[in-house]
């Protein structure tokens, strides 16, 4: 069933029979295709994709949404586009869609993504095949499982009193900041992911952590775990590489942040609310 939390409910494999109209996460050349009008952006719906012209190189069953039936569909890279829908990087839902609906779709896409990619056993080159009772494919073979990949990272913002730890890295459009981020390395606790990040990329220790939030990232198949920190020491130098500024920033002065639908956003406004509350 649906909880408060989320509206979807992740399934193995459809009821038997017809299941009607349901919700196709359709994507070809990584962009999903979406009607669009003036208010909103709405995702494909028929009960089959045949009825608009197009035929799937794969499909994935994922579940409910709503109580309305969802699949996942990758199209080939020349499939024309029906009248009335246009391609769209995944990108593009967040913040045009409910958010659970957004989520939803970065799920799909890593789905199809894993189920594309492991149609060969990694081990000895034998065709998987899809497992029934989990979200997996097994090599008949030799045994070996594969499993949807997650690869987990941090993200964390440094605070000193009323100042924030803001950086940038060298691609971004000059003058956005962001926390610290990055991936956990093999044998790392979270924690200790960010208090090596940090000191890797700006020089800086961390005292007492807290647990902010988390997000899916299917750019491509991340999880971000956000926390907050205390600074306990060090002076601010940029590795130079990674991030080229670094510098403590008041709740009242905040440089340009990250998009709103990055963690990023929701840690560092989140924070300086609550600064500018002491």
């Amino acid at each position: 069933m649906p909880t408060a939390d989320s509206p979807y409910v992740p399934l193995l494999a459809p009821p038997p029979g017809p299941v009607g109209r349901a919700l196709w996460f359709a994507f070809r050349s990584g962009e999903i295709l979406v009607a669009r009008t003036e208010a909103a952006m709405e995702l494909v719906r028929c009960a089959e994709l045949a009825e608009m012209g197009l035929a799937a190189e794969r499909t994935l069953y994922l579940g409910t949404y709503r109580e309305e039936h969802c699949f996942v569909a990758e199209l080939p890279p020349d499939a024309p586009v029906p009248a009335g829908l246009e391609p769209q990087g995944l990108r593009a839902l967040f913040g045009a869609v409910e958010e659970p609906l957004a989520a939803l779709a970065g799920r799909a896409f890593q789905l199809m993504e894993w189920d594309r990619n492991h149609q060969f056993c990694g081990r000895c080159g034998a065709p998987t095949t899809v497992r029934t009772d989990e979200r997996s494919r097994q090599c008949p073979g030799c045994g070996l499982t594969s499993y949807p990949p997650v690869a987990p990272a941090v993200m964390v913002l440094v605070t000193d009193g009323r100042r924030m730890l803001l950086a940038r890295k060298p691609m971004w459009q000059e003058g956005r900041y962001s926390a610290i981020a990055g991936f956990v390395e093999p044998g790392e606790t979270l924690e200790d992911t960010v208090r090596r990040e940090t000191r890797e990329e700006v020089g800086v220790e961390v005292g007492k952590l807290r647990y902010f939030a988390s997000q899916p990232w299917p750019f491509p198949h991340s999880l971000m775990v956000a926390f907050i920190a205390e600074y306990a020491g060090g002076e601010v130098r940029p590795d130079g590489v990674e991030i080229c500024e670094a510098g403590w920033f008041e709740p009242e002065r905040l440089p340009k942040l990250p998009p709103r639908i990055s963690i990023a956003r929701r840690l560092i406004e989140a924070v300086a609310a609550e600064l500018r509350g002491r």
